[in-house]
C-alpha cells in the first residue's frame, strides 16, 4: 500500500512565506515525476511545480521567482518553499507522484491536500 501525505498548509498574509511538505511511504521501489498542483474554489486544478528523480523542475508561470520544489529521494519527500505569497495563491495545495510499488505497478498517487490560505 502506497500512501502520500502533505503537510505544511495555514494561514498566512501577503508577502509571507510557507512550505509544504509531502511525504510518500509504503511499499515502495521507485518515485519518478512528484509535484504540486492546486486548486482554488470554482476553478480547475492546475500545475504549480514539479520535480523528476534527476531533479530537473518546470514551473508555472504565475509562481516563477517565488515558488521553489524540491526533493528528497531518500526520504520519499518533496516540498513546496513559496515565498512572497498572494491573495490568488490560497487554494487547496495537492501532491503528487509518480509510484512503482514493490508489486511492479505503476500508478499516480494524490494526497488529501494541504490548505493555504493567504489574506491580512
Amino acid at each position: 500500500q502506497v500512501q502520500v501525505v502533505e503537510s505544511g498548509g495555514g494561514l498566512v498574509q501577503p508577502g509571507g512565506s510557507l512550505r509544504l511538505s509531502c511525504a510518500a511511504s509504503g511499499s515502495i521501489v521507485n518515485i519518478y515525476d512528484m509535484g504540486w498542483y492546486r486548486q482554488a474554489p470554482g476553478k480547475q486544478r492546475e500545475l504549480v511545480a514539479a520535480i523528476t528523480n534527476g531533479g530537473s523542475t518546470n514551473y508555472a508561470d504565475s509562481v516563477k521567482g517565488r515558488f521553489t520544489i524540491s526533493r528528497d529521494n531518500a526520504k520519499h519527500t518533496v516540498y513546496l518553499q513559496m515565498n512572497s505569497l498572494k491573495p490568488e495563491d490560497t487554494a487547496l495545495y495537492y501532491c503528487n507522484g509518480d509510484i512503482v510499488s514493490v508489486y511492479w505497478t505503476r500508478n499516480r498517487y494524490w494526497g488529501q491536500g494541504t490548505q493555504v490560505t493567504v489574506s491580512s
